[in-house]
């Protein structure tokens, strides 16, 4: 029978010997630094190693990072690169993502979501489907936005909605090129109404809803948001649930990749860590999306 120290050394060998992505499903409520911190945690538990501390500049026992912020009331896929892994993020910061988001008309919030305070109401009754989605189509393709305030955004190294949260003041971030690949309804409730948007990176749902609901001559916010795929990786057939924030269920779902130097091709250029040998050289970034 196995000893536990030696199924430890067998854990620990087979994390550090992880390399690729993966994804994870990210419930509402927590950051996605929060849940990414929880993963890691897990997994240097299972494999008896000690928890890294973040102050401490020196070899990390683990390398991971995310590829892309979730809000913490939006829920669905978040993408993990671990080891190398992490050198193939950016190519998920800047792929395509699909949403589907639920919007309230008639209410506006200071962050543009449900988490804020309302800040204006203004009748929705003249708003019909059609309307509705005659004016979506004008965000579809490439369209410049303005991101939201409360955002992971940073000013001379400070996150915007922390730097909010202090009271301080803060100046919108100036409109950026964002691409939208398609955008259509779902359901039309009023004042629900739900969407399904396919976008590049650094595309703010928050702020699409915000803008149509001002099109639409009234006002809206996002109610709910779910991440449904990033890349290669979908909600239904590849995010793990924490039960299965094991480091045999992770190794069974790796993919690994040759070469993202083109970021819309990541679809076709992963495999599951047993069909590839090796990793691609990518910058190793993280920002905000």
């Amino acid at each position: 029978m196995e000893s536990m120290a030696s199924i430890k050394t067998a854990s620990r060998s087979k994390l550090q010997s992880l390399n690729g992505l993966f994804a994870i499903y990210k419930k509402q409520g927590p950051t996605s630094a929060d849940v990414l911190n929880t993963l890691k945690s897990k997994l240097l538990k299972e494999a008896g190693l000690k928890q890294d501390n973040p102050r401490k500049r020196k070899k990390q026992a683990l390398k991971m990072g995310h590829g892309g912020t979730l809000d913490s009331p939006a829920s669905g896929v978040l993408v993990v690169g671990i080891g190398n892994g992490t050198k193939m993020l950016s190519s998920m910061l800047t792929g395509s993502k699909k949403y589907t988001a639920i919007g309230e008309l008639g209410k506006a919030t200071d962050t543009l979501d449900a988490t804020g305070s309302v800040i204006e109401e203004k009748a929705y009754d003249h708003i019909t489907r059609e309307k509705l989605e005659e004016k979506l189509q004008k965000f579809v393709g490439d369209i410049m936005q303005v991101p939201p305030l409360y955002s992971a955004l940073k000013k001379d190294g400070q996150r915007l909605l922390v730097l909010l949260r202090q009271g301080q003041k803060v100046e919108a971030k100036p409109a950026r090129p964002v691409k939208v690949y398609s955008l259509s309804v779902q359901d039309f409730s009023p004042p629900l109404f739900t969407l399904n948007i396919e976008c590049g990176g650094g595309f703010y749902v928050r702020s699409l809803v915000d803008d149509l609901g001002k099109e639409l001559a009234s006002c809206a916010h996002v109610k709910e948001l779910v991440r449904t795929k990033q890349g290669q990786f979908t909600l239904d057939d590849h995010a793990l649930r924490e039960e299965k924030w094991t480091i045999d269920d992770i190794a069974l779902s790796l993919q690994t990749c040759n070469d993202q130097s083109d970021p819309t091709a990541a679809a076709d250029t992963c495999a599951p860590a047993e069909q590839q040998g090796h990793l691609s050289d990518h910058e190793d970034k993280q920002k905000e999306t």
